[in-house]
C-alpha cells in the first residue's frame, strides 16, 4: 500500500454510507477503509465482508483512539453525529459527516467550535445532493439579473409523499431523540435554496402530524412530535420573502418539487418530476411565458462527496459542499422552525 495512502475509519453504516460514501471512498486513488464500527459487532461484519473492510471495532470510540487512523466518515444518525465528530477532531482525525449536521443548532456549533480549535483538520458535512446540477446556473442567472430584485421564493415539496398511512412504521426520522429538530427533508432543501438566494432572517412556521401516531416494530403505538406536513413563511436576509410548503402526506401531488423565484423582471422555475427529474424554465417580463434553460455541462455539478473529502485533506481543493458554517446555518433555520412551531409566532434567526 503506498505510503502516502489515507487510512479511514468508519462509524456507521447506513444506506447513504453503503450506497456512496465506502464506494466513493474506495474508488478515490490511495485511500483505504481500514476498519468499521456500526450499531453491533455482527452488522459491523456483514459490512466489513460486503466492501472488503480489514477489521470491525467494537465501538466508535476505538476506531477514533486509533492511531493508525487519519479520518473518520460518520454514518449514524444525527443524535450521534456532534459527540463523535468533536472527539473525532480533538484526536487529529479529518472529518466527513453525514447530513443533517446534528440535533439543533447548538451542536452543530460546538462541532463549528471543534472544527476552528483544529484548522488543520478537514471537516466536512455531506451535502444536500439533489440541486448540484441546477446551483450554479441558478446563481449566475440570478447575479447577472435575470428576474431582478427578487420578490419571493416559492417552494412546495412533496417528494415521496402520499395520502396518510395510519397504520405506518416508525422511522428514525419520526424519533425526536434520534433526529432532533431537523423535520422531513426540509433542511436540505434550504440548503440548496441558500445557495440561490442565501439564508433566511425570519421564520414564521405551521405544521401538524396528520398521522398522529405509528408503530413500533414490537406493535406499541407511539406518538409524533415531527410533523409530517409544514408551511413556512419567512424574509431573506438579502431581501426578498419565502413560502416553503413541505409534506409527506399530500395525495396526488402532481410533483416532487415546484420552486419559483419571483422578481421584479423575470421569473424562474424548478420543476421536479415524478420521476425526478429537474428541470429549469425562465422568462423575462418581456417574454411571452417560461422557457426551459439548457444548462451548460460544465456548469451542471454532480455527486462529488468523497472525492471532494479527499482532496481538501490533501491540500487540492477546500471543502464548498458543505462546511461546517454552512452547516451550522441551516440548524440555525431548523431551530428556528421548530421554535416557531411551538410558539406560534415569528422567530428571528442570529
Amino acid at each position: 500500500m503506498a505510503k502516502n495512502t489515507l487510512r479511514v475509519g468508519l462509524i456507521g453504516a447506513g444506506g447513504n454510507t453503503r450506497s456512496r460514501h465506502i464506494p466513493g471512498l474506495q474508488e478515490q486513488q490511495d485511500v483505504s477503509i481500514d476498519v468499521v464500527a456500526n450499531r453491533t459487532v455482527e452488522s459491523g461484519q456483514r459490512i466489513a465482508d460486503e466492501f472488503g473492510i480489514a477489521r470491525v471495532a467494537e465501538s466508535w470510540t476505538d476506531v477514533i483512539a486509533d492511531d493508525s487512523i487519519d479520518a473518520i466518515c460518520i454514518g449514524t444518525w444525527p443524535y450521534m453525529h456532534a459527540p463523535m465528530t468533536i472527539a473525532a477532531l480533538d484526536a487529529g482525525k479529518h472529518v466527513l459527516c453525514e447530513a443533517r449536521m446534528a440535533m439543533n443548532a447548538s451542536q452543530a456549533r460546538k462541532m463549528l467550535a471543534a472544527s476552528r480549535r483544529n484548522p488543520t483538520r478537514v471537516a466536512q458535512i455531506v451535502t444536500a445532493p439533489h440541486t448540484l446540477g441546477v446551483d450554479r446556473t441558478i446563481a449566475e442567472m440570478i447575479g447577472a439579473g435575470a428576474i431582478g430584485k427578487l420578490i419571493t421564493i416559492d417552494a412546495r415539496v412533496t417528494a415521496g409523499s402520499n395520502f396518510p398511512n395510519y397504520d405506518s412504521p416508525v422511522h428514525w426520522r419520526h424519533d425526536r431523540d434520534l433526529s432532533g429538530n431537523n423535520i422531513m427533508a426540509m433542511g436540505i432543501w434550504y440548503e440548496g435554496m441558500m445557495r440561490w438566494v442565501g439564508p433566511a432572517r425570519t421564520v414564521h412556521a405551521l405544521g401538524q402530524s396528520v398521522v398522529p401516531y405509528r408503530k413500533s416494530e414490537d406493535g406499541r403505538r407511539v406518538p409524533m412530535s415531527i410533523p409530517d406536513h409544514v408551511d413556512i413563511i419567512g424574509k431573506l436576509e438579502q431581501g426578498g420573502q419565502m413560502r416553503f410548503s413541505m409534506s409527506t402526506v399530500s395525495g396526488h401531488a402532481p410533483s416532487n418539487a415546484d420552486v419559483y423565484l419571483f422578481g421584479t423582471e423575470g421569473t424562474l422555475h424548478v420543476h421536479v418530476d415524478k420521476a425526478g427529474k429537474f428541470t429549469l424554465s425562465a422568462g423575462t417580463r418581456d417574454d411571452d411565458g417560461l422557457k426551459e434553460v439548457a444548462i451548460d455541462p460544465a456548469k451542471a455539478g454532480g455527486w462529488r462527496v468523497e472525492e471532494e473529502f479527499v482532496n481538501a485533506v490533501r491540500g487540492i481543493e477546500p471543502v464548498t459542499h458543505t462546511d461546517f458554517a454552512t452547516g451550522v446555518k441551516y440548524m440555525e433555520w431548523t431551530d428556528a422552525v421548530t421554535r416557531s412551531l411551538r410558539q406560534g409566532e415569528a422567530v428571528t434567526l442570529p
